[in-house]
């Protein structure tokens, strides 16, 4: 159809419009193809290149053979002065003629015959043509991206999402200052993470946050968490409000499961490291309705730190582990408690 439309306009409407045209496309898209190193965009560009360099050249044929059939007004003396006679006789006689066949066709009434010469174009209504076929050619491309279904394949970093909007359990309001999962999940979600982790390649997936309570405290315990997830790895990070201090709390480690329990100082507050099996249970969502029994997952670290330089009880935790089994280096969890927990302030001295 464009091309349809395009056959119909005047050959120096067409062309000027089509050399626009291509040499724009053609500049853009070279651009893109030296700075994305795309190959196929490269020969794109130079097959539009190429068609308007043609079409400079038709353009330019076009022109020398016009200036062949009409020659400049800025010709000799002498030439003009032997055509003055011939050029008055034949315009005489070109006259006479004029009037004998405006008296027949007068008297007869007949239609122009094929001598009588056209009328010539407009020149103001080819302008306008021009103008309003780029113009529709610009906003198709203006607004075809915009209007059409985008298919950048480009992973898209995550948001977190949880539960800002829903009333705080009672024991938030109990604790003082305590961090709510919508602000756990917003210090973790930072773009520097996936750094962290010693993967920079790799976007977050899922970023979500909680305000949940300490399980088997009967909902007296504010625990908000928030997790992100990438491809290599999951990172999660909770903060326990009870009374429990960081000694205590390395006495229970040794008492269970956790292995590699160091002990050690971040932020100025007492800290350990120690490792644990995560569970994997699987859920049936048939017509049985039964899952699968639960099966020990694998392996997380875990950093666990006081709330504040004093431990007067609560701690945060940071645990990373990913599904083939795979652990960062504990340096990465430093670096994450040093990046995400510096960003939450201590709590007020009670």
């Amino acid at each position: 159809m464009l091309g349809f439309l395009l056959r119909l306009l005047p050959f120096w409407v067409r062309e000027p419009l089509l050399i626009a045209v291509g040499s724009v496309f053609g500049v853009r898209i070279m651009y893109l193809a030296v700075r994305d190193h795309d190959r196929v965009a490269a020969g794109l560009g130079v097959v539009f290149l190429v068609f308007t360099a043609i079409r400079v050249y038709v353009v330019v044929r076009a022109l020398r053979t016009r200036r062949n059939r009409n020659p400049s007004p800025a010709a000799s003396a002498d030439e003009a002065a032997v055509d003055a006679a011939a050029q008055a006789q034949a315009q005489a006689q070109a006259q006479a003629q004029a009037q004998t066949q405006a008296q027949v066709q007068a008297a007869t009434g007949a239609h122009p015959g094929p001598g009588t010469p056209e009328k010539e174009h407009n020149a103001w209504g080819q302008a306008v043509a021009a103008v309003a076929v780029f113009g529709a050619l610009g906003a198709a491309l203006w607004l075809g991206p915009r209007m059409m279904p985008s298919d950048d394949s480009t992973a898209q970093p995550a948001s977190c999402s949880g539960e800002a909007h829903e009333e705080l359990p009672k024991a938030y309001k109990q604790t003082p200052r305590p961090v709510t999962g919508e602000e756990l999940c917003k210090a973790l979600n930072r773009p520097e993470l996936a750094q962290l982790l010693g993967t920079p390649e790799e976007t977050a997936t899922t970023a979500s946050g909680t305000s949940n309570t300490a399980p088997l405290t009967d909902g007296k315990v504010a625990q908000p968490e928030a997790e992100v997830t990438f491809e290599t790895y999951t990172v999660n990070v909770s903060a326990t409000y009870n009374k429990l201090s960081t000694d205590q709390y390395v006495k229970l480690m040794k008492f269970g499961d956790e292995k590699d329990i160091k002990t050690l100082t971040v932020l100025g507050r007492p800290a350990v490291l120690s490792s644990d099996h995560t569970m994997k249970f699987e859920i049936d969502l048939g017509s049985g309705g039964s899952g699968g029994p639960v099966e020990e997952g694998p392996l997380a670290r875990t950093l666990s730190m006081a709330l504040e330089r004093d431990d007067r009880g609560g701690y945060y935790e940071i645990t990373v582990w990913s599904t083939s089994g795979a652990l960062p280096d504990d340096s990465a969890l430093l670096d994450i408690a040093e990046n995400v927990l510096a960003t939450i302030p201590e709590r007020p001295v009670r």
